[in-house]
């Protein structure tokens, strides 16, 4: 069996942050989401626990940060290309999220970050299959 995360990640109103990941094409698994949880499928490995708040500090044993504030992770996903990099930003645009800087374009590697509606970092990276290999 594959290696599998769970992020964890604070927000201020779940239903909110269930609807932007909605608007992005994401779904969630309704066997672990609730009114205070909402099980984020990004792949069948990678998931994002979004907790209210307050069910966050349920695990959590130092200050929540506040990600508006501070930047306590930055999440990056890849891409396929650099469209879908700019398709994904778009629809994250559209659905109330910041783009904190300009896209990072190295050539080999093309890049765009967005701050969701609680503030958490996320970036989408393509990066050319023959630069990875090389």
């Amino acid at each position: 069996m594959p290696t599998m995360i769970f992020v964890n990640l604070p927000v201020k109103d779940i239903e909110a942050a269930k609807a932007f990941w909605v608007e992005l094409g994401y779904s969630f698994n309704p066997q672990f989401s609730d009114d205070k949880t909402g099980c984020l499928v990004i792949s069948d490995t990678i998931f994002a626990m979004l907790m209210t708040e307050a069910r966050f500090g349920d695990f959590a044993t130092k200050e929540v940060a506040d990600a508006t504030k501070t930047t306590e992770v930055m999440l990056a996903l890849s891409a396929d290309s650099r469209e879908q990099v700019d398709e994904v930003l778009g629809a994250a645009l559209a659905a109330g999220a910041t783009e904190p800087r300009p896209a990072q374009d190295l050539g080999f590697m093309y890049g765009r970050a967005f701050e969701d509606l609680d503030g958490h970092v996320w970036e989408y990276v393509w990066m050319d299959p023959a630069a990875v290999q090389g």
